[in-house]
């Protein structure tokens, strides 16, 4: 193993977790959850970060990031769907926009060719979003706090940055696709 190997092996380890997230979730062992979430959250800043400040960027990894971070928010949407924490209107809305940009990615990949994936700002902030009412949700069922008002308040929020960012994805690469097509 190299050092400019472990953003990846850290996002595998991401995509490990989400196992024990969802069991920690689906069986009410929410403190573990948390815990888990968290170091998740962490895998994902620490791999971020060595891959920009060390040039450790690699294809794999550009495909990897995202489908650890897509998978682990899937997961703990489910499950906290699945134990009665998520409304329905907001699962599906977070369901949909992921399968619109994989079925958009995986169509434009073999349709048009390779691609970079460059996440927008609305998709950042709709990412950030969708972390924190997780981990709210979790606080509220470990610690007793925020309140459900502030949490639905951020499900709103969150609504709304995937409907955006969702939008926007189809907008930006529907456009590149038909600049690449003419």
């Amino acid at each position: 193993m190299r050092a400019r190997d472990i953003p990846n092996l850290l996002c595998v380890l991401r995509i490990l977790l989400t196992v024990p997230v969802g069991w920690g979730i689906v069986t009410g062992r929410y403190e573990l959850a948390l815990v888990l979430f968290f170091v998740a959250g962490a895998t994902d800043a620490v791999d971020g970060f060595l891959a920009k400040r060390f040039s450790w960027q690699s294809r794999l990894g550009g495909m990897l990031d995202p489908a650890a971070d897509k998978l682990l928010l899937a997961t703990a949407f489910i499950t906290l769907w699945m134990a009665g924490y998520v409304p329905t209107w907001l699962l599906l809305a977070v369901v949909a926009r992921d399968l619109v940009i994989v079925t958009g990615a995986g169509l434009y990949r073999w349709l048009i060719g390779a691609f970079e994936a460059e996440p927008s700002k609305i998709s950042k902030l709709n990412s950030l979003l969708q972390l924190s009412y997780v981990i709210l949700i979790l606080a509220k069922l470990v610690f007793g706090l925020p309140t459900p008002a502030l949490i639905a308040a951020l499900g709103w929020c969150v609504l709304a940055t995937t409907v955006v960012s969702g939008v926007d994805y189809v907008i930006r690469w529907g456009a590149r696709a038909r600049a690449v097509k003419a």
